[in-house]
């Protein structure tokens, strides 16, 4: 890795680490604030909803200014409200703090991945960009599990200052390693916001927010789905969340040579429909040891396989503004984090088992593999000649 990109990877790290340990420490938060299981899943939805608001907002708002400088602040702000989320004394602040806590992780990659593009040798974007997202994938090999293990054994509140020093440390490392680059200019807030008249590119977003949130229902649950149902004692939770951790690091690279080998649009079709089959298995096992864990490695897998698809699909119906694309996917992410914590949790609030966020799960997947068909057939359509005249 060149030192440059050091400090991106440990942004990485630090985003990955805040947005995936609450389903690991998710209980203990729960006794800590005197909430039940699905009001603390609400904590989830808050994050990933700064994340929808803060990715296209925030990147709207630095266009024109120097992305080193643009970095450091997300970083900044990240550590302070990850700070602010370890104090807070009730439910009620502690879902403010999580929702801007949220608002600089997308906007983070979307400038990060402008800046990782500049840094990258010739011929080497790719790498350079995977590098970034590196620091995502083994947040949930090493820090999840660490910070689960953390919320158990000391305080699910001190794992939110470890994530506040991580971001610390990388704005600093961001000041010492990265050049100093000028900024871009901007084409202006409202030619960049042209590509939202785009319906491929609401398709898509559509396709990311629907189809991932059904991983979302899943993982956000996925603690006491394995306490309660398959009977695994609260201190093997953090090995299994390395178990999934490691699977996602295995899926980012199977999804960048599926996308390679099939056309963006297909391979997600391919992998939601996997991920409904996954799915599926996971309520209907719910209760097996060992299922579980293979379950755990192959959902994580199949989850983050479908970002370099779904990433490549988002920037290709954004090519005007490509800085604000990218950030989409983030969002899109989020959407599906929100949604999917969200209507998990309703069946819980009703009083049914803790499998039943799985089929809440398979049925956004499957809605996610409807609209990802109904895209293919509109691709498939012959363009009019009068829209070839106006091109």
């Amino acid at each position: 890795m060149k030192k440059s990109l050091f400090p991106l990877a440990l942004g990485g790290f630090g985003i990955g680490m805040t947005e995936f340990v609450m389903m690991g420490i998710l209980p203990d938060i729960a006794t800590g604030l005197d909430i039940t299981i699905p009001q603390a899943g609400y904590l989830i939805s808050a994050y990933a909803l700064g994340v929808v608001v803060g990715a296209p907002t925030l990147v709207a708002l630095v266009a024109g200014r120097p992305p080193r400088s643009v970095l450091i602040w997300f970083m900044l702000m990240f550590a302070v409200f990850n700070g602010l989320s370890a104090l807070a004394p009730n439910f009620g602040l502690m879902m403010a703090s999580r929702f801007l806590a949220g608002l600089p992780h997308g906007a983070f990659f979307g400038v990060g991945a402008v800046v990782a593009s500049r840094l990258a040798d010739p011929g080497k974007v790719a790498a350079a960009l995977a590098t970034m997202f590196t620091g995502l994938t083994l947040a949930n090999v090493l820090g999840v599990p660490f910070g689960t293990w953390l919320g158990h054994n000391v305080s699910w509140r001190l794992v939110f200052l470890v994530v506040a020093a991580i971001g610390l440390a990388t704005a600093l490392s961001l000041k010492q390693w990265v050049p100093f680059f000028e900024a871009t200019p901007s084409a202006g807030l409202r030619k960049d916001l042209k590509i939202f008249r785009k319906p491929g590119l609401w398709l898509a977003l559509a396709i990311t927010s629907i189809g991932t949130g059904g991983f979302f229902a899943w993982f956000s649950y996925i603690a006491p789905l394995l306490t309660d149902m398959a009977r695994f004692a609260p201190g093997q939770i953090p090995l299994i969340m390395t178990v999934v951790g490691v699977g996602m690091t295995v899926g980012v690279t199977l999804g960048g040579r599926l996308a390679d080998r099939f056309a963006p649009l297909r391979a997600v079709a391919l992998l939601l429909t996997s991920m409904t089959v996954l799915l599926l298995l996971n309520g209907l096992l719910a209760t097996s040891q060992p299922a579980m864990l293979v379950l755990a490695f192959a959902t994580g897998a199949n989850a983050l396989a479908l970002g370099p698809p779904i990433q490549m699909l988002l920037i290709g119906h954004s090519r005007e503004a490509e800085m604000l694309g990218s950030s989409l996917g983030q969002s899109g992410f989020n959407i599906g984090n929100a949604t999917g914590a969200f209507l998990g949790g309703i069946p819980l609030t009703l009083g049914y088992s803790y499998a039943s966020p799985q089929w809440v799960a398979a049925g956004m997947a499957v809605a996610g593999v409807g609209l990802a068909l109904w895209m293919l057939a509109m691709e498939r359509k012959p363009v009019p000649q009068a829209a070839l005249r106006q091109q």
